[in-house]
């Protein structure tokens, strides 16, 4: 009989994991993940130094050092800390995009997604729009310009290692820095909660009071009023006064550890009740299949997450993540630098020419070649054919060769560490003046490539023909 195991957060009984065999891939992930985390603290340094040297007239370099460390330092050292902390297994907290426990767990459901849909609909809840750069965008500014969204989306939370199906809200008072809004998660087939109640659905209902500053990344976001009991019991009302068919039981006690502050800082107070919401007796609506037959977010699964994914569908294109596409363009526009110097050179050949003073040093060399004009054109031939391996790494990055993607990362890291010794043995500042734009390229390729969105499209397993379609 082979030995087994009982998950964390359920009690199936599972076959005991198997030992991990040794990837190369994976350990330079990891290597890469760390290498891009303190790059991008260094880059906040040099953001900030040379902001200082500017002095006031360049107060947009206090923006931009804003942007690094709210959104790409401090997000990327978080990540690397939860990953060592902060437990895989189901705790009834949800997690950020950057590992942070996010708000708590407080409602499950049992039921078809068709009779979810129906019954949020029929208690007065606007289905949110799944976030894109137009919905983001939308909602700054209904929020700078106090304008009504009642769709606008939420930002994702993680929970079995993926993002949340869907979410519903109901914004008040036309005001989009106040509403109220629940996530819910599909639970994996024969997944049982604590104790070994069943469910079909978890969902994180939260109440939406302000907006302000993250506490522990700086960001702009949501803030959540501290009784999320409110919020939950709110939910749950409104579905019982909207359907009798809802039935409710409340796990009395459920959770009441992990449950101070979520992931934008703000305090939580919960009693760690979980009502049970049975939908199986709501009969779905027209309009509640078309929602669940809507697109849903593409996956997004934590690194060694210990909660079964549901296998994609056969024939799916998998969606080309914003990292990739960013490296794969930073990438592209860098093979212009060689562009420029082979421009420069042909435009210049003879004042170039003149600059050089090459010493052979042997005088059997033939006199009848020009070494000056060889230099250049070796110059010249170098510099395209750095433009080509450039231009071929960008393209196939792009269309997710996970080789490419790490030749790039190598790429990038030598170049900043041959910039880091650089200006430690030279004691020469790196300003705009010198090499911080190229760096900051460097950094950013780094930090876009080496992230998880980036990594599982590389590493997918491939179809063709979705990849053909993938966009």
């Amino acid at each position: 009989m082979p030995d087994t195991l009982t998950k964390a957060g359920g009690a199936d009984t599972l076959p005991a994991k198997r030992r991990r065999r040794f990837s190369l891939n994976a350990v330079l992930d990891n290597v890469f993940f760390v290498i891009a985390g303190a790059a991008a603290v260094w880059l906040a340094y040099l953001v900030l130094t040379e902001g200082f040297s500017s002095g006031w007239a360049q107060i947009w370099f206090y923006v931009v050092f804003w942007v690094v460390v709210a959104y790409i330092a401090l997000p990327r050292l978080h990540r690397i800390l939860t990953n060592i902390y902060v437990p895989n297994y189901f705790i009834g907290r949800t997690r950020t995009s950057d590992g942070l426990l996010g708000d708590p767990v407080n409602l499950g459901l049992l039921g078809s997604e068709e009779q979810v849909h129906t019954a949020m609909l029929a208690a007065g809840w606007t289905r949110a729009d799944d976030l894109t750069l137009r919905s983001a965008l939308r909602i700054v500014r209904s929020t700078v310009l106090r304008q009504s969204y009642n769709e606008a989306p939420v930002s994702p939370l993680m929970l079995f290692g993926r993002n949340q199906d869907f979410a519903y809200q109901q914004e008040v008072k036309g005001n989009p820095a106040k509403r109220h809004h629940v996530r819910f998660w599909r639970c994996p087939d024969g997944w049982l909660l604590p104790g070994g109640h069943s469910t079909d659905w978890l969902a994180a209902g939260t109440y939406d009071r302000a907006v302000g500053f993250s506490l522990f990344t700086l960001q702009i976001t949501h803030k959540i009023d501290e009784n999320t009991d409110v919020e939950r019991d709110h939910i749950v009302a409104t579905m019982q006064d909207a359907d009798p068919a809802v039935e409710v039981v409340v796990l009395k006690d459920f959770a009441t550890g992990y449950h101070s502050r979520n992931g934008g800082g703000d305090q939580i107070i919960t009693d760690g009740d979980l009502p049970i919401v049975n939908l199986r007796a709501v009969v779905p609506t027209v309009l509640a299949v078309q929602e669940a037959a809507a697109p849903v977010p593409t996956p997004h699964p934590l690194p060694d997450a210990d909660v079964p994914e549901a296998p994609a569908s056969p024939g799916k294109a998998v969606r080309r993540p914003a990292q990739i596409t960013f490296g794969a363009v930073v990438v592209l526009i860098r093979a212009f630098v060689p562009a420029f110097i082979i421009l420069a050179v042909l435009l210049d050949w003879q004042g170039v020419r003149d600059l050089l003073d090459i010493d052979t040093g042997d005088t059997a060399l033939p006199d009848s070649i020009d070494y000056r004009d060889l230099t250049l054109w070796v110059l010249v031939a170098g510099a395209a054919l750095f433009g080509v391996v450039e231009v071929l790494l960008g393209l196939f990055v792009f269309f997710g060769s996970n080789l490419a993607r790490i030749l790039v990362m190598t790429f990038s890291s030598i170049n900043i560490l041959i910039a880091l010794i650089e200006s430690i043995d030279s004691h020469q500042a790196i300003t705009l003046g010198t090499n911080l734009v190229g760096l900051s390229f460097d950094i950013l390729i780094l930090i876009a490539l080496s992230s998880d969105r980036a990594r599982d499209y590389a590493r997918r397993p491939r179809d063709k023909k979705a990849s053909r379609a993938a966009v």
